[in-house]
């Protein structure tokens, strides 16, 4: 039964670091200063799960019982500050966080399938709440720094895809009944290899209309 299963604690822990790191490189590459590259990299890492948890699911957010978020969001900030300072260019740090990004989309997004199947939310509510688990800290984030969230302009399949991987762990955990903790890091790992490919070869959607 889906209350019975944890996913690796790892898992969450990596998908925090990850759009932790991710929101302070795009904190560094607006020129804000500490307090703002950490504000950018805290409602990257927890924005998704405060709306997965808070507002679907009405649930208590792990970030007020676990004491290691905070803590893991600060070092990621000090670490997406030295990694900025390296990098320099705008063009590079975009590319790095789009690569980071494409790991930490689909922890997320497998975190809150489990976390809606744990509460009996049904099928097509599962997917949802994966989802906006998967993008959400992402959408904050960009509302945060004033740009026009990067899911809904023409791109790379961003929503595409964190909506078919979330359906395919639901097939393999659900339909198949394979091993959940299997199946999550594949998930990752699939994700990843498919986003890279779309930024390796620029495979973007197009607009409806050409304005």
């Amino acid at each position: 039964m889906a209350q019975d299963f944890h996913l690796p604690v790892m898992l969450d822990y990596m998908a925090v670091v990850a759009w932790a790191v991710s929101g302070a490189l795009v904190g560094a590459r607006k020129g804000y200063d500490l307090v703002g590259v950490f504000m950018t990299a805290l409602v990257s890492s927890l924005g998704g799960g405060l709306l997965r948890d808070g507002v679907l699911l009405q649930t208590i957010p792990p970030v007020l019982t676990n004491a290691a978020y905070l803590p893991l969001i600060a070092l990621s900030t000090g670490l997406a500050i030295l990694i900025a300072r390296k990098v320099q260019t705008v063009g590079r740090i975009e590319k790095i966080v789009e690569l980071i990004d494409a790991a930490g989309t689909p922890a997320f997004a497998v975190v809150g399938v489990e976390a809606a199947r744990a509460v009996g939310v049904p099928l097509p509510g599962v997917l949802f709440v994966g989802c906006v688990s998967g993008v959400g800290g992402g959408v904050l984030r960009d509302i945060l720094v004033r740009e026009t969230p990067e899911i809904m302009l023409p791109g790379r399949y961003l929503a595409i895809l964190v909506a078919l991987f979330c359906a395919l762990y639901m097939v393999l955990t659900i339909g198949l009944d394979l091993p959940r903790g299997i199946c999550a890091w594949g998930i990752v790992a699939g994700h990843f290899a498919v986003r890279w490919a779309t930024i390796r070869y620029d495979w973007r959607t197009k607009p409806v209309m050409e304005i």
